[in-house]
């Protein structure tokens, strides 16, 4: 082998980054394990162990929270927690920029047809509109509608169409991007480990995952919430210092309190009665004289004081106050002090109680930082910012400015600095109270606070009368941008709504991981020993080698990408096991081939990569070809499997054909492949010197397919299929019982609570877990919706949970049964629990966007899959055979998907798994298709005949044993995955163990049939017209 340097270069280069990147994740498992290990069950005390070590070094000058971020993550089907798609709904922007406008009829006429045209076309809702607004109102320009008091400054009645088109899309830009910061700001306070949200392309849509979750319904709150913007004047700490003091003292007590009441119940009381009658509202006294009377000489000069006292777990030991270090005084401005999140909850507890006790003023509002400290020695902690109201004592405290009065803000780069600043317009209402504000502040800070934290709190230097401001800092460009949005929030032109769910318990999830790892080890057991017993001890071992290298490379290049491994990519990589033998199967079968001819050992192993490689290429591009498209039409886990098959055919290609080759040269350098025959004495000659007829019978496998097609469209137009909710929309609920029940019983009790809609009950899994289907109110995004029909789920469900200890609660969030057999909500993941498992949510217009994308990538492939042929083998009969041959198979497997749906005890609906499983038969069975013409190709070149019933015959029973080890490998994987796979994926692993039986099938009965009746034709044809000539 030529360039075998290079090749170990990169083997061991490329060994060593994925040794690197999956590090990462066995640091992170060792100090999971650790804080499991001490917090003895208690999730509260596990995730306060992991936030105590976040930003501790831990590994190779990496903190423990950035060794989290960089490990291989798992999706939320094996982890728990929470899947969310956000839409901001264009058409409400639209009636937001129209104006007093959005009411004109002609308008509203636009609206509705183009919401009628969306629902069969992948164009963007601007595109249709602005066809829609042609279509309804001829030559009418758009800058009737559009110029508006919203877009003054941007659009005149003048405007022509295209310049209004470019502000629409700006505008619509900005929103979403707006949307998407404010949805980032509330998930990074949530609490959520490694959240992920990104926009989805080409779409408003933004899609965000959260693991671990256990309170669907407060993040639905959450997220649906209007964004709120606000500006506030701020309390220096030096006004409050010692009144912070006196409420740290009210901690000390009330922590001493806590530490007596776990020992002596009664000095606790004593203790606890005395820290209450601190202070009492007169009502009659200026507040900073009661205070001034509490506080004595408590601190008297706040301008020079050290860190106050601070035992137990009081207000102090958990807050770092700003203090100079080196003088001990109390630095400028209105940052109180620095704490880890984990403590910020009991901060916010001691300082309300502080507040009720009158021991801090009424005018300070404390309110944490948007964004955690990212340099320095407070690295990782939250600051603590003093905000000031003038609101009077026990109304709602009120911020000095709404942020409704921001009228633009735009990002722009200071003269002579690297750094960015903020412009700010504001409205000539906000400029005039604007100017009030600011003049009464010079020198003092003014927050800007979004959804009740402190995104940032710039000086005032002078007052600003005009309402345009500056807002300077060391902003990078990304930080001004991420400015802009917050400053724009506060005039969101559209509501952003849920458009589509999944939420998975932990507890199912850990099944899935268990489920997962079973199946991936089985599989990878038996390829294994399926290659020792076919092609021998030495041989075996070296495929094996490269398997093993294979699956390494695989999860290390996914953790490089910061790749999300599902269940489906864990399906993908089985898959990937089953079809990387493939390249072992092509290059053995030649080495034999050779072998058999006589050659000696050394010269057939080059003979037979060489003559194997045409093959194996061609195979691969065909299946990347099938994940490319996968992972673009693709969403959530499909886009994990995609990713994960694309990777694992590079990752085989690579090891296959380049690592074992390397692996054999060093073993013939050892002289230790003298006698290896690259058989068995079971296997030596199976399938050797068949010489079957495939050519002559075509006519038979010609009426047998066409029989079968017929029976699978008479099915598919009489039968129909199974929508899953992927495709109709609707609500899918997975739920189990502490007992078996049947499907009817749970049918039977849900009757007429979902009004007109239908409720659809199947087992699944386990006889005690079913899950109910229904597009009850799928229509409705208000925010209370989903615990509504919750609610009538556990209050028609009660029979069967059949415990009075079961709150609505507890069954929405799961529950277990104790020793005592008492109902408790459910924390640990790896015990078994009880109640709704996962739901899972897809609106209407997700659905149709997935039905259009799974039509448009079916029909793509086989359009690219056929163009890729015709390029390969410079012969349109090629091409036709391998497209019918495809169509053939993907209507035989919808057919049998349709013939069986009623009567398969597990589930064949049809749903975004099922594409993905037509794709992969698609790039499977033209691997096969390739293999046999690629084989033909060569025959025909090797030989002067032409006679090609010969020439394809022979081809078709020399690939015969390479055929059938290829398909047994990857059947009897995707059977390990259909038995250990777990329920999740068994309809999608179905559909590819049927696809790869009718896939081989059709290769040899349909495609290489058909091409040869086209050459023939074409060649008779040929000659007919050489003769009249």
């Amino acid at each position: 082998m030529q360039n075998k340097g290079l090749v170990k270069f990169f083997t061991v280069l490329i060994f060593l980054a994925c040794a690197y990147y999956l590090s990462f994740s066995v640091v992170s498992n060792h100090y999971d394990n650790k804080a499991a290990e001490e917090a003895g069950g208690d999730m509260v005390k596990y995730q306060a162990k992991l936030d105590s070590l976040a930003n501790d070094t831990v590994y190779l000058n990496y903190t423990l929270r950035e060794c989290r971020e960089k490990e291989l993550g798992l999706g939320l089907d094996l982890k728990g927690g929470m899947n969310v798609v956000m839409e901001v709904s264009v058409p409400d922007i639209l009636k937001t920029l129209a104006g007093k406008k959005n009411s004109d009829e002609k308008f509203v006429k636009a609206l509705d047809r183009a919401n009628e045209m969306q629902k069969s076309s992948q164009k963007e809702f601007l595109e249709l509109f602005c066809e829609a607004y042609k279509e309804v109102n001829g030559e009418a320009p758009l800058a009737e509608v559009f110029s508006s008091t919203s877009l003054k400054g941007k659009v005149n009645p003048r405007s022509s169409d295209d310049e209004v088109v470019k502000v629409l899309k700006e505008e619509i830009e900005g929103a979403i991007d707006r949307s998407f910061n404010v949805l980032r700001s509330r998930i990074d306070h949530f609490g959520v480990v490694q959240p992920n949200i990104q926009r989805l392309e080409a779409s408003s849509r933004i899609l965000i995952e959260m693991p671990g979750v256990k309170e669907p319904e407060r993040v639905r709150k959450l997220l649906q919430g209007s964004a709120n913007l606000e500006f506030w004047e701020t309390t220096e700490l030096s006004e409050v210092i010692n009144a912070l003091v006196l409420a740290n003292n009210m901690s000390m007590e009330m922590s001493k309190a806590d530490d007596a009441l776990s020992g002596n119940a009664d000095t606790a009381k004593s203790e606890v009665a005395k820290v209450e009658p601190l202070a009492k509202d007169s009502g009659a006294v200026s507040e900073l004289d009661s205070l001034a009377a509490e506080l004595g000489n408590v601190v008297a000069d706040s301008a020079n004081v050290v860190q106050p006292e601070a035992k137990g777990n009081s207000l102090f030991s958990l807050m770092t106050l700003s203090i100079d270090p080196t003088t001990g005084g109390v630095l400028p401005g209105p940052t109180v002090g620095y704490a880890l999140p984990k403590d910020t909850a009991k901060i916010n507890e001691y300082l309300r109680i502080a507040k009720e006790k009158n021991l801090l003023p009424h005018s300070f509002i404390p309110c944490w930082t948007l964004k955690e400290e990212d340099k320095g020695p407070m690295a990782g902690y939250f600051a603590l910012v003093g905000l000031k109201t003038r609101s009077v004592r026990g109304s709602e405290p009120k911020p000095a400015l709404p942020g409704s009065v921001v009228a633009d803000a735009s990002a722009d780069f200071e003269q002579h600095s690297v750094y960015a600043s903020v412009n700010m317009v504001m409205n000539s209402e906000g400029a005039r109270a604007w100017a009030k504000l600011t003049r009464e502040n010079i020198g003092r800070c003014v927050a800007v606070v979004l959804d009740g934290y402190v995104y940032s709190y710039p000086n005032v230097n002078s007052e600003i009368p005009n309402g345009r401001s500056v807002i300077t800092g060391n902003f990078t460009a990304a930080e001004a941008g991420d400015m802009v949005n917050v400053l724009k929030s506060g005039k969101m032109p559209a509501p952003t709504k849920i458009v589509q769910e999944d939420v998975v318990g932990p507890s199912l999830g850990q099944e899935a991981v268990d489920k997962g790892l079973t199946s991936f080890i089985v599989a990878f057991a038996m390829v294994l020993v399926y290659m020792f017993f076919y092609y021998g001890a030495v041989p075996g071992a070296v495929a094996n080698a490269a398997l093993l290298l294979n699956v390494f490379f695989i999860f290390g290049v996914l953790a490089s990408f910061g790749a999300v491994l599902t269940l489906p990519g864990i399906a993908g990589i089985v898959l990937t096991l089953g079809m990387a033998v493939d390249a072992n199967v092509l290059i053995y079968e030649r080495i034999r081939e050779e072998l058999r001819g006589g050659k000696d050992v050394k010269r057939a192993l080059k003979e037979g990569y060489g003559n194997a490689m045409s093959a194996i290429i061609d195979s691969n591009i065909t299946t990347v070809l099938t994940g490319v498209i996968l992972f673009y039409f693709g969403t959530g886990p499909i886009k994990g499997f995609a990713t994960t098959l694309i990777v694992g055919v590079v990752c085989s290609f690579f090891t296959a054909v380049f690592v074992s080759r390397m692996i054999f040269d060093f073993l013939l350098k050892k002289e230790m492949l003298k006698n290896v025959s690259f058989t068995t004495n079971l296997t030596k000659n199976f399938l050797q010197n068949v010489n079957f007829d495939f050519i002559g019978r075509r006519k038979t496998w010609y009426m047998i397919s066409g029989a079968v097609v017929v029976v699978s469209l008479v099915s598919l137009f009489t039968m129909g299929l199974k929508l899953g909710i992927d495709f109709s929309g609707g609500r899918n609920y997975v739920v189990r019982f502490e007992q078996a029940v049947e499907p009817a019983q749970v049918r039977e009790l849900l009757g007429g609570k979902f009004g007109d809609a239908n409720a659809n009950v199947i087992t699944i899994g386990d006889k005690n877990q079913v899950r109910i289907s229904t597009n009850f109110r799928i229509e409705d995004n208000g925010e209370t919706v989903d615990d509504e029909i919750e609610a009538i789920m556990f209050e028609a469900l009660k029979p069967l949970i059949n415990r009075d200890d079961v709150t609505k609660d507890m069954f929405v969030s799961r529950y277990v049964v104790n020793a005592e057999g008492k109902a408790e909500s459910s924390e640990d993941a790896a015990i078994s629990s009880f109640g709704i498992q996962s739901s899972q949510k897809v609106g209407p217009s997700v659905a149709d966007d997935i039905t259009i994308s799974a039509i448009i990538s079916v029909c793509f492939a086989l359009l690219v899959i056929g163009l890729y042929i015709l390029l390969r083998f410079r012969n349109l009969s090629y091409s036709v055979g391998a497209v019918v041959s495809l169509a053939h198979d993907t209507i035989v497997i919808m057919g049998i998907f349709s013939l069986f749906q009623n009567l398969m005890p597990f589930s064949l609906e049809i749903d975004q798994a099922f594409i993905a499983a037509i794709l992969t038969v698609i790039g499977y069975s033209i691997n096969d298709n390739v293999v046999v013409f690629d084989r033909i190709r060569e025959n025909r070149s090797n030989t002067s005949s032409k006679n090609e019933y010969a020439i394809m015959n022979g081809a078709m029973n020399s690939t015969l044993s390479r055929t059938f080890s290829t398909s047994m490998s990857t059947a009897v994987v995707l059977i390990i995955i259909f038995i250990f796979g777990g329920e999740v994926i068994r309809g999608f692993v179905f559909a590819m163990l049927v696809g790869v039986i009718v896939g081989t099938y059709s290769t040899l009965f349909v495609a290489c049939p058909i091409s040869y009746d086209l050459i023939t034709r074409k060649s008779k044809g040929l000659e007919n017209a050489s003769k009249e000539n």
